[in-house]
């Protein structure tokens, strides 16, 4: 049996695996270690203690948790909700206003936790029942909170960059600041489309009325402002410290976890029900995260050991003679098509050992890649009809908001993505910039 047909065999088990619903990690991890087993015999058993090792030594994955810890703080101790509070009364006053403040408040918890599920929780639980109190229409909203929710695998501290950091062992720290200006640009179109939508029609996103907005005086305004302020404050006197050469990555992140868990303590937040219950998430997000990068870790490993990557290399280029150009718009829309039925992490480990190292090959920027992979992964999580955070947004949403009102929503959302992501790839700068001015000073 040729290596050819072994890495295709090895590729369509592991796909079969993942259709039975078993956990990502176990699928792609057992595919890799059987495989090692039957090619090399005993010697390949040290491919998977290999990449253990590979993952424990690897000093940018203390991020990881730090992060997640923080992000976890924040939204159990009530501090996000202080956040919603003053978008809500800040910027109530203009049509469509709470629909830009909660865009304000996904940007915020995507730069405090990393997670889209986080960000979707909050936006759920806190943002949609008020707007729609409020008379907005409620399919524009549910896009909204979908929408805004996915920039938290785009805004650092992204822990899908970390994932992606650790498979294209590209330097976490340029992917973070990789994907700064794109969630920005994404997150600023989400906010001219809500203000330009709810200037045409009103109705959809109606004012708060002068009644409503003489209650609330200029002192509880500056309150509001204060305690808003204060979890915003952190993300930038830790990104700040970080960007002027203060602190590392990983002690940036121990600044931003312990920063969270003291503010918690000064606002009397911190009972042990939400220490508990930010270290359990904590500690499952993370679990998660490292054997889903041990199994990725160990497959890839095996299958760059047949040359599968230098196969498929020859066969988009000279069989097919794509440019290097199509066969980037390709990856794009296969991650789309595959973001109807799995998740980031899925996509990422299931086909990493094939693209990555053929983008590199092609003569493109891995850091600029893992950004419109991830871009590519926003706008798979919102594509009916099996989409990531349309579930999501199903099972949290009030009965009143249908299924069909979930898929229509997310039309002109996911329309801005593909723009977004188009400005990238037409302008790598966008995404490079910035870790290129940071590192090369």
């Amino acid at each position: 049996m040729d290596y050819e047909l072994i890495a295709l065999l090895m590729f369509s088990s592991m796909m079969l695996l993942l259709l039975t619903g078993k956990r990502v990690f176990g699928a792609i991890g057992f595919v890799a270690v059987a495989a090692a087993l039957l090619l090399w015999g005993d010697g390949g058993s040290e491919m998977a203690f290999s990449a253990a090792m590979k993952l424990m030594k690897w000093y940018p994955l203390l991020t990881l948790p730090l992060f997640v810890f923080m992000g976890y703080m924040l939204s159990e101790s009530g501090l996000a909700e202080d956040l919603y509070k003053m978008f809500h009364v800040w910027m109530g006053p203009l049509n469509g206003g709470l629909a830009i403040g909660t865009i304000g408040l996904m940007v915020a918890i995507s730069a405090m936790n990393g997670l889209s599920v986080a960000g979707m929780a909050i936006g759920a639980s806190i943002a949609l029942p008020e707007l729609l109190r409020r008379g907005y229409d409620k399919i524009m909203v549910t896009g909204v909170i979908q929408a805004g929710s996915s920039l938290g695998i785009l805004i650092p501290p992204s822990v899908v960059l970390v994932l992606y950091g650790m498979i294209a062992r590209q330097p976490v720290g340029q992917l973070w600041l990789a994907g700064v200006f794109p969630g920005l640009l994404m997150a600023g179109l989400f906010i001219l489309y809500i203000a330009v939508r709810c200037r045409l029609q009103p109705e959809l996103g109606p004012a708060l009325s002068a009644e409503e907005r003489g209650q609330i005086s200029r002192r509880e305004k500056l309150l509001l402002l204060k305690a808003g302020i204060a979890p915003l404050f952190i993300f930038f006197c830790m990104t700040g410290l970080f960007l002027m050469g203060i602190t590392s990555l990983v002690e940036s992140s121990a600044v931003g976890a312990a920063a969270a868990t003291l503010m918690a303590l000064v606002k009397g937040r911190l009972t042990r029900r939400v220490m508990e219950e930010t270290l359990r998430k904590t500690l499952g997000i993370s679990c998660m995260f490292m054997w889903i990068i041990l199994a990725a870790l160990c497959f890839g490993a095996v299958f760059d050991g047949l040359g599968a990557v230098k196969a498929i290399e020859a066969f988009f280029l000279e069989s097919l003679g794509l440019g290097p150009w199509q066969v980037l718009i390709l990856m794009q829309l296969s991650f789309i098509i595959m973001g109807m039925f799995l998740d980031d992490t899925a996509m990422l480990v299931i086909v990493a050992p094939l693209y990555i190292p053929l983008v590199g090959a092609l003569g493109f920027d891995l850091v600029w890649y893992g950004v419109l992979y991830t871009i590519t992964c926003q706008i798979a999580y919102m594509t009916p009809p099996f989409g990531y955070n349309l579930f999501l947004m199903r099972a949290m949403a009030p009965p009143e908001v249908s299924l069909r009102d979930i898929y229509v929503s997310v039309t002109p959302f996911v329309l801005i993505m593909v723009l977004a992501l188009v400005l990238v790839m037409v302008f790598p700068q966008i995404a490079l910039w910035l870790p290129q001015w940071h590192y090369g000073r």
